[in-house]
């Protein structure tokens, strides 16, 4: 509850609250010069926000060599902690961890179990934005990619969409993967259920879909990344 508190304090800036979301978009470091220019503020201003946020493990930072010459930069990134933001506080990890390894102890009908409930977890959390259009509305191609980004956010998967020009295929990356500390310990099983997850949301939205990954994190890739190809 202590860090949920601090960490809630060090949000209820604005322009801190605003750099933050700036850099969950950025998907890659920043400098305190980048920061600066972005939201037109002093770089010990900018400074001061990025060390707040450093203070509650949102953001880490190293000091690099940039390659053209002077001194070193200190470069800014997001935390690899999962950052838990719930009053009153609850321990979504640790409850999910005991809920996967009571399903994997289950042997298959357990396994088969939780990827049903991962599919229904995307089902709900895509009906959930869809409640907020009004009824009768006819969804766009562009409505429904907003609502996979929308939810796929709220999941904490920080996500990057691109799609072809026909649009029938997305290609997306995921930066974050919530589930990355349980996946050490069982990662076939929670790579699957993530897999489920996810294609309950795209099915709630399309005719049809067929849903490949093609990078892991568990595998050493930066990113989880998949291709869906679609009917609208």
């Amino acid at each position: 509850m202590e860090q949920t508190l601090k960490i809630t304090n060090v949000l209820s800036d604005p322009t801190r609250y605003h750099i933050y979301q700036y850099i969950t978009k950025r998907h890659q470091e920043v400098t305190v010069q980048e920061i600066a220019d972005n939201f037109n503020i002093h770089p010990n201003v900018a400074r001061l926000h990025l060390s707040k946020l450093e203070d509650v493990n949102m953001l880490i930072s190293e000091t690099k060599k940039t390659g053209k010459g002077g001194r070193p930069s200190r470069l800014y990134r997001l935390s690899d902690e999962v950052i838990q933001l719930n009053f009153p506080f609850r321990d979504y990890q640790l409850l999910s961890r005991i809920a996967m390894e009571s399903m994997i102890q289950l042997g298959e009908e357990g396994k088969k179990a939780l990827y049903i409930t991962g599919k229904k977890f995307g089902t709900e959390m895509i009906e959930q934005e869809l409640s907020r259009i009004p009824n009768g509305t006819q969804l766009t191609f562009e409505q429904k990619l907003n609502s996979l980004k929308n939810a796929a956010t709220m999941a904490g998967f920080y996500p990057e969409f691109e799609v072809n020009e026909d649009q029938t295929k997305i290609y997306f990356q995921i930066f974050n993967c919530p589930f990355r500390e349980i996946a050490a310990e069982h990662a076939e099983t929670v790579c699957n259920t993530h897999y489920e997850f996810l294609k309950g949301m795209f099915e709630t939205l399309f005719n049809s879909v067929e849903l490949v990954e093609k990078d892991n994190m568990i595998e050493g890739c930066s990113t989880c990344s998949y291709q869906a190809m679609v009917t609208n």
